[in-house]
């Protein structure tokens, strides 16, 4: 009966040689998905009537519908963007008995001076360095958090607090937290998108990871070192079969699976193979079009600049256009994975280049968002895994510093033209309305819609959240 029923498309899959043939060629459009991720980096778990991308309502009325994460891994220094220090040139060479109570790993060399000029920009008067310029221009639409600080002053483990909320790769991503609890407007693409050009983070699929959440909750990774669709994403068309063809056998493939997971009851590993293929088939047809920047203007594609960095600031523009919900781009510079910690050997030279790479795409990006209305309900963070200190390390450079440092959000619901809390007086260690990741976790699921303490997914017998068991709303920033 059952091959009565499909007979059709029996005969087309008796072209191929063989079942691993089958399969082979109904998996070549479907490389592009990270099927890693989306086939269960994770324990089998209850998956509950809720697993799916659908659109879902917040627990309360948001104030972004979305978010792009600018992430800067690698730790830029505070001092030497926007946190601005003048007294650090006034005791230059000096250990002040403030930094020698941070026991700040480098214990022997005095404070170091900013290379970089600093000067005020916008009605708020703002203090930035002159390595931002174009970001400068931007500081009365961006709200600064000058109190960041985080548990321990390792990249791994610093980068795993700031994008899962834990010291270990074995939490959901943020973005899965959101699109968990959100889903996402457009079922033809993922709800969440990672890029970067070449280098992936430190921690690779961890940043972007559903972990024990369900596989369709997983971010996929793409890397936007080279711009043409069929590049950025590949194996994206299947070169052997029409789409008829593969819809027949993705429609036979999915009764078979069904069946046997009707068998099996519950296999969260296989629920997320059936949503992956069906994902990845869906994708062959609006992926060319989101990621073909060819379509912009030519003075749009001028805005932007030329970067890498820049161009993923343009995709990360059009993907939530298209109603993608969370966008991560990371910036990595010449395949390095922790681009900002070139800070330990050379400040001036290293921190220079990595703002030229990225400051003509950011303000480009909050110019287009507002230019297209998109800005009061899209949400920027940015920021890397901790800051620098204030001393030196060697001649030019400058080491970890997690007492203190500076993220930055624009858009749907912060105060604009802000600044908020403060490090001591040579930016060593956050003084004045401290801000723990965990706070910054809780506020951006606050300004989407939802109550961090609410936002649960119960595995292993407990409860979990993104904020573990902490977590303030940092509601001085929000507008």
């Amino acid at each position: 009966m059952f091959f009565r029923q499909h007979e059709a498309a029996f005969r087309r899959a008796s072209r191929l040689s063989s079942r691993r043939d089958f399969l082979g060629h109904l998996g070549s459009g479907m490389g592009i998905i990270g099927l890693a991720g989306l086939l269960g980096q994770a324990d089998a778990t209850d998956l509950g009537a809720g697993a799916s991308l659908l659109t879902k309502r917040p627990h309360f009325t948001p104030r972004a519908k979305r978010v792009i994460q600018l992430f800067m891994p690698g730790g830029p220094s505070q001092v030497d963007t926007f946190d601005y220090k003048p007294q650090l040139a006034k005791h230059a060479g000096k250990r002040p008995e403030l930094v020698d109570r941070k026991s700040l790993r480098n214990t022997k060399n005095g404070l170091m001076p900013s290379p970089f000029g600093f000067q005020q920009y916008g009605q708020s008067g703002k203090w930035v360095s002159d390595i931002f310029p174009k970001v400068a221009n931007c500081v009365d639409d961006i709200s600064f958090i000058h109190s960041m600080h985080t548990d321990i002053p390792e990249h791994a483990g610093a980068m795993m607090m700031m994008n899962v909320g834990a010291l270990q790769p074995n939490r959901p991503s943020l973005g899965s937290w959101l699109v968990y609890g959100l889903g996402t407007e457009n079922q033809n693409l993922p709800g969440f998108v990672a890029m970067s050009p070449r280098a992936q983070p430190r921690c690779t699929l961890a940043n972007w990871g559903n972990a024990f959440l369900p596989g369709v909750y997983a971010g996929s990774y793409v890397n936007i070192a080279e711009m043409k669709p069929d590049a950025v994403m590949r194996d994206l068309k299947n070169r052997k079969l029409s789409t008829g063809d593969q819809r027949h056998q993705l429609d036979l493939l999915a009764q078979l699976n069904q069946k046997h997971l009707s068998r099996m009851e519950r296999d969260q590993d296989l629920e997320a193979g059936i949503a992956a293929m069906e994902m990845a088939f869906r994708m062959q047809f609006s992926v060319p079009e989101v990621f073909d920047i060819s379509r912009e203007s030519q003075a749009t594609r001028d805005l932007y600049g030329e970067s890498e960095f820049a161009k993923g600031c343009l995709l990360a523009r059009r993907l939530i256009e298209q109603g993608v919900r969370v966008v991560q781009l990371s910036l990595s510079i010449d395949g390095y994975d922790i681009a900002w910690d070139t800070g330990h050997e050379n400040i001036v030279d290293g921190h220079a280049k990595l703002a030229k790479a990225c400051d003509q795409g950011i303000a480009a990006l909050i110019y287009d968002l507002k230019a297209r209305g998109l800005f009061e309900d899209t949400l920027l963070v940015w920021g890397g895994e901790f800051g620098r200190a204030p001393t030196s390390e060697g001649a030019k450079g400058r080491d970890h510093d997690h007492y203190g440092y500076t993220n930055w959000l624009a858009g749907g619901g912060v105060k604009a033209g802000f600044s908020y809390g403060a490090t001591d007086e040579f930016g060593c260690a956050a003084v004045e309305d401290r801000v723990h990741v965990h706070d910054l976790h809780a506020t951006i699921l606050h300004l989407m819609g939802l109550d961090h303490e609410k936002l649960t997914y119960r595995y292993s017998g407990r409860d979990y959240r993104l904020t573990d068991v902490s977590g303030n709303v940092v509601r001085g920033i929000l507008s």
